[in-house]
């Protein structure tokens, strides 16, 4: 059971000189805003230099992997390349790229088009997936296969509509990109995020979407399939209760809880406190209140 005690000391040491490798979320964890998290670049160069692996876990699916890639070195994160980046817009596309074209001899014509709800970061990861779009080249009678909801600041009733025009069919599948309720925005406020669109979809269409980002595993196997990873020796860290925790529980990963952005310490021992076996999945194993404070665990 997840006991919710802060690292330091020689607890810390312990717990980072036996992982393997660390994921870490990206929004209130390594930056806020347009300003990276105090510390954070040196921490990951910490790791870089002790040999342990750092990845990277974003139910984001605003922007591509590319695009975080950039982002990373414009906020003076080095080292950081865009395979190490495991986004819920990647994964979501790569999700799809294996239930559509599995059957289909990787023949993406042979499967329909995809309908996204959705910026140009997120069409684009369903385009490098080899998956084709509605809306975009030759249009025919041929049916679109799934609906794929993401962040879209550009929702409208009309698409609403359209998206459900098409998952009348039993054979289309919905599908979104993550749960988060809220979408941060670079001055430090929030907009309704992919998991208000979902619900807005799931009512309207009566059908109830597959979330592939956190806390779905979908997104560990992804990166287990390109690093092999071992659980035991991984730890996940993140500021939200209900995404990073949960996922780093249901992965079967040590977590840590830090308090630069979402959840708060009081949320987490409430949690511990309930009698609900769901709240208690929310718990972290450790709470730092930045990450800047796992680097003493890394002196070298």
């Amino acid at each position: 059971m997840a006991s919710c005690r802060r690292l330091s000391g020689a607890a810390l040491r312990e717990v980072l000189g036996s992982a393997q490798g660390l994921l870490f979320d990206c929004d209130g964890v390594l930056w806020a805003g347009e300003s990276a998290v105090p510390g954070a670049p040196e921490l990951l160069e910490r790791l870089q230099r002790g040999g342990k692996a750092a990845l990277f876990v974003s139910n984001n699916s605003r922007r591509s992997v590319a695009e975080l890639e950039l982002r990373f070195s414009r906020l003076g994160f080095r080292g950081v390349r865009a395979e190490h980046v495991f986004s819920s817009a990647l994964c979501s596309a790569l999700f799809l790229r294996q239930h559509l074209l599995s059957g289909g001899a990787g023949d993406s014509s042979a499967v329909g088009r995809v309908f996204v709800l959705g910026g140009e970061g997120l069409r684009g990861e369903v385009r490098d997936a080899g998956l084709r779009l509605v809306g975009e080249g030759e249009q025919g009678a041929e049916q679109v296969h799934a609906v794929l909801v993401g962040y879209d600041d550009q929702f409208t009733f009309a698409k609403l509509a359209q998206a459900c025009a098409y998952l009348r069919d039993p054979r289309c599948m919905l599908v979104a990109t993550d749960p988060d309720p809220w979408h941060p925005l670079s001055d430090g406020q929030r907009t309704p995020g992919t998991g208000s669109l979902t619900a807005a979809v799931e009512t309207a269409s009566g059908r109830k979407a597959l979330v592939v980002g956190k806390p779905n595993t979908y997104m560990f196997d992804c990166i287990v399939e390109r690093f092999g990873i071992d659980p035991s020796r991984t730890l996940m860290v993140g500021d939200r209760l209900e995404t990073d925790i949960l996922f780093g529980k249901n992965c079967g990963l040590s977590t840590i809880l830090t308090l630069t952005g979402v959840s708060r310490l009081e949320e987490a021992l409430a949690y511990m406190a309930s009698d609900s076996a769901a709240a208690k999945d929310m718990v972290p194993n450790y709470y730092v209140n930045s990450i800047a404070d796992l680097i003493p665990g890394l002196d070298e």
